[in-house]
């Protein structure tokens, strides 16, 4: 079994250049230990082509200039009517300081005066590839909008190993915060203004944006933000891991070793496998996660599902006021919705979040 950088495959291409510089690229006689993962190239014999020092194809690729080349998910779509569907999109800066953005959705016949659910959701990826603006996320956005009839924010964050973790985090954190501050209907979003209704706000996020809505809601329990209910948190085959393997994950020590690694890669500075920000079983603080409901949506044919698993039980059996609910999609591979997101278990994937939002309603 291969385990991709981003824990998922891609339906988009095209390729994306960013400069970065780190110690990783020193080591140019052997590969590090610490990314088996990674592929060397060859040295070139065109002096003038750039000299590949890591290759993660058909995702990643890092030079030894430094510069970073995505090779999916870089496709940008516009946004506006989606008439597939019959929701609205609009792009809105949420850090000018960062010029950092999120895209906005709602259905198109909204009422003027009706309040609807805030789903602010981060995309996967890995935490190094992948935008909300592209054709994937956007269509998968759309899809949900129309299913659960919520406002949604689709939040941009900025990528490993240029901005390594815990960078995502806090833009994340940073764009729940903008969403905030429309609370008193004097914001700089008029949508929010006019339509959001905060008493009922939730996170949500597939694999790496699952951890990222999960890190989130315990930052919400420890500081809150004035003004909003985080009323529940959805997770989609969620990117948790741990130094030590469990259940079916020792079946194949060559993949643990491969996500061990992107783990390293993306958070260069963490104290491991067991930092609470990649394995939340033993975060002390687990029990304060800040929502009132929880659903954690898991995959049987995901490698990481073993892990989704034990986070319901722990959270089902723990100090965790809350209330927590599963579904397992028993042949689902990793966030296989967005690349199929018509078959039949992307649907049920769908109406399984719609109902979970909207929960309270007649």
């Amino acid at each position: 079994m291969c385990i991709s950088l981003s824990l998922c495959p891609s339906l988009t291409s095209g390729s994306q250049s960013f400069t970065f510089h780190r110690n990783l690229l020193s080591c140019r006689s052997t590969p590090s230990k610490n990314y088996p993962f990674l592929i060397r190239s060859r040295l070139s014999m065109d002096s003038t082509i750039p000299e590949v020092a890591y290759d993660y194809s058909p995702f990643l690729r890092i030079y030894k200039d430094g510069h970073v080349e995505r090779l999916r998910g870089t496709d940008i779509v516009p946004s506006g009517l989606d008439p597939k569907t019959n929701v609205l999109s609009k792009d809105a800066v949420y850090s000018p300081e960062l010029n950092l953005s999120s895209r906005l959705y709602r259905p198109r016949n909204t009422n003027p005066d009706k309040k609807l659910p805030v789903l602010v959701y981060y995309h996967g990826g890995g935490f190094c590839i992948e935008t909300p603006f592209n054709f994937r996320y956007h269509d998968h956005l759309n899809n949900l909008v129309a299913a659960s009839n919520v406002l949604a924010i689709s939040v941009d964050y900025r990528l490993a190993p240029e901005h390594p973790l815990p960078i995502a985090y806090d833009d994340s954190w940073t764009a729940l915060k903008w969403v905030a501050s429309h609370v008193n209907g004097d914001g700089p979003e008029e949508w929010l203004n006019s339509h959001a209704d905060f008493g009922q706000v939730f996170l949500a996020g597939d694999s790496a944006g699952a951890n990222l809505a999960h890190q989130l809601a315990m930052r919400y329990g420890q500081e809150k933000l004035s003004g909003i209910d985080l009323t529940g948190v959805i997770l989609v085959h969620p990117y948790f891991w741990g130094k030590e393997h469990i259940g079916t994950e020792g079946e194949n020590l060559e993949t643990k070793s491969r996500i061990d690694a992107i783990w390293h890669f993306v958070c260069p500075t963490s104290s491991g496998l067991d930092d609470p920000l990649i394995n939340p079983l033993v975060d002390p603080r687990l029990d304060s996660l800040g929502c009132d409901r929880l659903l954690v949506i898991i995959g049987g044919k995901d490698v990481l599902r073993e892990r989704g698993w034990q986070y319901y039980e722990r959270l089902s059996k723990g100090g965790w006021e809350g209330v927590v609910e599963i579904m397992e999609g028993k042949d689902d591979e990793h966030v296989f919705h967005l690349s199929d997101p018509t078959c039949e278990n992307a649907v049920a994937l769908l109406k399984r979040i719609a109902s979970f939002i909207n929960k309270d309603k007649a």
